[in-house]
């Protein structure tokens, strides 16, 4: 119970401070607020581009042309040294034959086709397409250096893939997520150091009254409670708002883009429960830095 009202009196003594230094608390709270957006904004960029990512590997092939004239005894040969590269999914390689591929063709023409009835009359002997390997890779980063590897094996006549999309998209999501990561670390100590301005006028006010709490022999850990509940309330406060934007910001922008961000290659996560999850980091984040922001200031100007 003795524990329970030392906490209570401490929040109250948080709430009272806030309120006496009000000017600065809004200042600090409007800096978090600002940190936050952004961070939201990091987070939900981020989350969306390590997805694309993700649906890219799973999705994104390499298709290795071999030459027709490859014996059967050459094709193993060429899977093996396939399997050697190490960015190679291995139970994901997949060999078509001439004939395969020539009945997947014909699968999607019509039948009164010219070029239908041209695969048609193809025999064993006079068919001209080339067998390939359907290979999927681990890291789509080192795709083209896995091509470039695929190219050097004897009987790979060709290696295609959607290179565009590896050697243009992927470079500029990488950029674009170390520039927010940046302006992230910015914001967060400018914030770090509103909230320990804040806190440093509520020390020097109450300066008689630690003093006094020294005398009569309470703890450090009383001595420096109220203050650090402060700066986590100036946290959570400041969170507030940017939840908010995240959760109805990302809806809107989700139902205004149909989903995708862009273009139709890319594709948005669902709103639920994915702003859920980063409305919680914001929350935790916000108290964090008010925590820290708190308790960096009570060592430094309390010396307890």
């Amino acid at each position: 119970m003795r524990a329970i009202r030392i906490f209570r009196r401490n929040v109250a003594n948080a709430v009272k401070s806030i309120f006496r230094n009000f000017s600065l608390s809004i200042a600090s709270i409007i800096c978090t607020t600002i940190t936050l957006v952004i961070v939201s904004l990091a987070i939900i960029a981020s989350a969306n581009i390590n997805n694309f990512t993700k649906n890219l590997e799973e999705t994104l092939t390499v298709i290795a042309y071999v030459d027709k004239d490859t014996s059967e005894e050459e094709i193993e040969v060429v899977k093996s040294k396939i399997l050697e590269i190490r960015n190679i999914k291995s139970d994901e390689i997949i060999y078509k034959d001439k004939e395969t591929i020539k009945k997947e063709q014909m699968e999607n023409l019509d039948e009164n086709s010219t070029v239908y009835k041209i695969l048609d009359a193809l025999t064993e002997s006079n068919n001209p397409l080339e067998p390939e390997f359907v290979i999927s890779v681990k890291n789509v980063e080192d795709l083209p250096e896995t091509a470039t590897a695929l190219k050097s094996i004897e009987n790979i006549t060709n290696v295609q893939y959607s290179e565009s999309v590896v050697e243009r998209m992927i470079p500029i999501f990488d950029v674009v997520q170390k520039v927010t990561i940046a302006i992230i670390i910015g914001l967060v100590c400018v914030t770090v150091f509103l909230i320990c301005n804040t806190i440093k006028l509520t020390i020097f006010a109450r300066k008689s009254e630690i003093e006094i709490m020294r005398l009569v022999g309470i703890s450090n850990f009383v001595i420096k409670l109220p203050f650090v509940i402060e700066g986590l309330f100036l946290g959570i406060i400041g969170s507030i708002i940017p939840i908010g934007v995240t959760i109805w910001g990302y809806i809107i922008a989700y139902d205004k883009l149909e989903g995708y961000l862009f273009t139709n290659f890319i594709k948005m996560l669902e709103p639920l429960p994915f702003t859920l999850y980063v409305s919680l980091a914001l929350v935790i984040i916000g108290g964090l830095v008010g925590m820290i922001g708190s308790y960096t200031t009570v060592r430094k100007h309390l010396k307890i």
